[in-house]
């Protein structure tokens, strides 16, 4: 708990749930999906979006923690996989920070199109690094107007996105016509078969879905928490949706859908749609500076707004010995600076590696092919941070069936007014959509040689479970100690 009570309004948690939720470079690979996306956002909005966020509400209130996850999944669980899932929340978040470092390299280059040397990535990168691990010293009510300027940023550039792909649609029609009602039936090949390969397309939506459980963690920062929860998760809910649906939609009718692909960039989708617009080249230049830049700057709030939650759950486990005593400080403001430290040193120690691949490597004359594999290995190991973040979510909904059972623990907190049938269902959908996003984000496709493709993720993802079950059975170790230790005296 802070010293000091900061007033943390509705209007602040709105956007800091739209912060931490909408990803503005996020609508391009969607678009890419075709016609199919809009079945696939009604499919992915009634089965997980929208269940999520009323779980989260009511898990929110029903018992309040700034633990967040930790906690919901203790209380029904117990304390091993509680600590499972502050596991796999944590590794995903250093590797997400360095990847992002690297992205602000990237759009750059692309933003001025040059090439940076290797003491210029660096810097830029520390920087990045050293900005968001500071910003993370303070409680989410102290940095509010950073998730403020960041949400209000996305929203406008999404907003942009929109407004093109509508011009182009009213002045030269769509630029993909539906040539039939198939086009929009997810999982349908070309030829009239299935495609299986499609639900990879659910990881892709999920991923741009995850966050609301993080404004749980803010309850002791809100002047009404048990209202202003669900309410900034409702409120946040309806404008992500809107703002991601939106811009989906105008890409898909003011750009063919050849010209988008899984890989394509916010600032790629703004370059598209102006020169089909017809924009003077010179126009397009300065609008992509100016667009690249506000983006770097929602880059910083994202994690911002991020930080105090993920630091919580942590600091929780910490409590429970499942991480380093030291990770549970807190600073005068009840902020968890030391696993915010240490998260920014793992992040840090992974973009070096990332550039000294990129830059140091080549220099040094090591072989292309061995380049090569080296690069390939490190993109697959970032892979690593979706799984992660994946495998956190699953015990949160089968937490939620038996905590929901229970009934009512806070009386006038956010509740879900639904029978055993809807219980269920609300809890076991979005975990099986979390389940196939899961299969299909390590492995693509049901062959042996997209299996040998990933391999370094196969690999690193069960490494990173034997680390997290050796830990969790340190701890158990060290509680059975500590109860024979009590019963001895």
């Amino acid at each position: 708990m802070p010293k000091k009570k900061y007033k943390f309004r509705l209007f602040s948690a709105v956007l800091a749930t739209v912060c931490i939720i909408l990803v503005a470079d996020a609508v391009a690979p969607t678009a890419s999906i075709g016609h199919s996306q809009y079945i696939w956002w009604a499919i992915m909005l009634i089965g997980f979006f929208v269940p999520y966020a009323l779980i989260s509400a009511e898990l929110g209130t029903q018992y309040p923690s700034e633990g967040g996850m930790y906690t919901w999944v203790k209380k029904a669980f117990g304390k091993k996989w509680a600590s499972r899932v502050a596991w796999f929340y944590w590794v995903n978040y250093p590797l997400w920070i360095a990847s992002l470092a690297d992205l602000i390299t990237s759009l750059i280059m692309t933003m001025f199109g040059v090439e940076l040397n290797l003491a210029t990535v660096l810097i830029i990168q520390a920087v990045y690094i050293l900005l968001v691990t500071v910003l993370g010293m303070l409680r989410i009510s102290q940095s509010d107007w950073v998730a403020n300027i960041g949400a209000i940023i996305k929203i406008a550039i999404l907003g942009g996105i929109g407004f093109l792909g509508f011009y182009i649609l009213f002045s030269q029609g769509t630029a993909n016509p539906v040539e039939s009602w198939t086009d929009f039936v997810p999982l349908l090949s070309a030829d009239g078969g299935i495609d299986w390969a499609g639900l990879s397309f659910v990881s892709l939506i999920i991923f741009n879905m995850l966050g609301f459980e993080v404004v749980g963690t803010f309850y002791d920062d809100m002047d009404k928490p048990k209202k202003q929860i669900p309410q900034a998760i409702i409120l946040g809910g309806i404008l992500i949706a809107v703002f991601y649906i939106l811009p989906s939609f105008a890409l898909g009718v003011g750009t063919q859908f050849s010209e988008i692909s899984t890989d394509t960039g916010l600032l790629d989708a703004w370059q598209i749609l102006m020169t089909n617009a017809g924009f003077d080249a010179g126009v397009i230049q300065a609008v992509i500076i100016t667009v690249g830049g506000l983006f770097i700057l929602t880059l910083i709030s994202n994690v911002s707004s991020w930080n105090f939650g993920v630091y919580s759950v942590i600091a929780y486990a910490a409590e429970d010995g499942m991480f380093p005593k030291s990770w549970k400080k807190r600073n005068k403001d009840g902020v968890p600076y030391m696993v915010g430290i240490w998260t920014g040193i793992v992040a840090a120690v992974l973009a070096f590696i990332g550039i000294f691949i990129g830059y140091i490597l080549p220099e040094m004359g090591v072989d292309e092919s061995v380049l090569e594999g080296f690069s390939n290995m490190f993109w697959a190991f970032f892979s690593l941070s979706l799984v992660c973040l994946l495998l956190s979510y699953i015990p949160m909904f089968a937490a939620f069936i038996k905590l929901h059972k229970k009934g009512k623990q806070v009386k006038d907190g956010y509740w879900l007014n639904i029978g055993p049938v809807m219980r269920v269902l609300m809890g076991v959908v979005p975990l099986l959509l979390l389940g196939i996003s899961l299969l299909f984000t390590l492995i693509p496709e049901f062959s042996w040689e997209a299996i040998q493709d990933n391999a370094t993720l196969l690999v690193s993802s069960a490494v990173c479970v034997v680390i997290g079950e050796c830990m969790v059975l340190n701890m158990s170790r060290k509680d059975r100690q500590k109860k024979l230790a009590r019963k001895h005296k």
